[in-house]
């Protein structure tokens, strides 16, 4: 796996456990915003003008469609936490940031809730995800997690209450053991 720019301080970011663990944390120092602007702005060189988003045999119009999704998801890190929330003035839960990104990016309209949309598009093998692709999480075989994938093994998602919309890792902390799935959505 590639490092992110930025170095080692953001991998293996469990900020976004539900439990607080020792090791791998960003400094207590920062505050919440500190650290989503400085993964946004890792992110966006990742983004960047050159950047062909892992899909260089796209067209660029469907690369310029993925990147807009990507800018629209992490545009909203920082912005909190709220079950049912679907909006950037009330707050989102999973399902609706996913949702709202979808809609207001692409137009493409996805059902509410994380257990549906584990139900469309087609099923991707872990090896084959790509920039766009949904990630979804869940315990005893049941999906109640969804989230961006953004590439490098990181994915963009509403985590619980208490926390904001974040970056996390599919390949360590809390979320690594919960993966289930991933869709890629016909339309982007």
């Amino acid at each position: 796996m590639g490092a992110l720019p930025g170095g080692p301080s953001l991998r293996n970011d469990s900020a976004d456990a539900p439990e607080s663990t020792a090791g791998n944390m960003l400094p207590e120092a920062m505050t919440l915003s500190d650290r989503a602007l400085l993964l946004a702005t890792d992110l966006n060189r990742l983004l960047g003008p050159n950047a062909n988003l892992g899909k260089a045999d796209l067209p660029v119009a469907e690369q310029s469609r993925i990147k807009s999704l990507l800018q629209r998801a992490l545009g909203l890190l920082g912005t909190p936490y709220r079950w049912g929330g679907s909006s950037p003035d009330q707050g989102f839960d999973c399902s609706g940031l996913v949702g709202y990104v979808f809609r207001n990016a692409l137009g493409i309209e996805l059902p509410r809730v994380s257990r549906e949309m584990a139900k469309t598009g087609a099923v991707i093998d872990r090896a084959s995800m790509t920039e766009g692709d949904l990630v979804f999480f869940g315990r005893r075989g049941r999906v109640d997690h969804v989230g961006i994938y953004l590439g490098d093994g990181r994915f963009v998602h509403a985590p619980r209450t208490g926390k904001d919309v974040t970056v996390s890792s599919l390949d360590t902390g809390y979320w690594s053991g919960k993966f289930m799935e991933a869709r890629r959505v016909d339309g982007i």
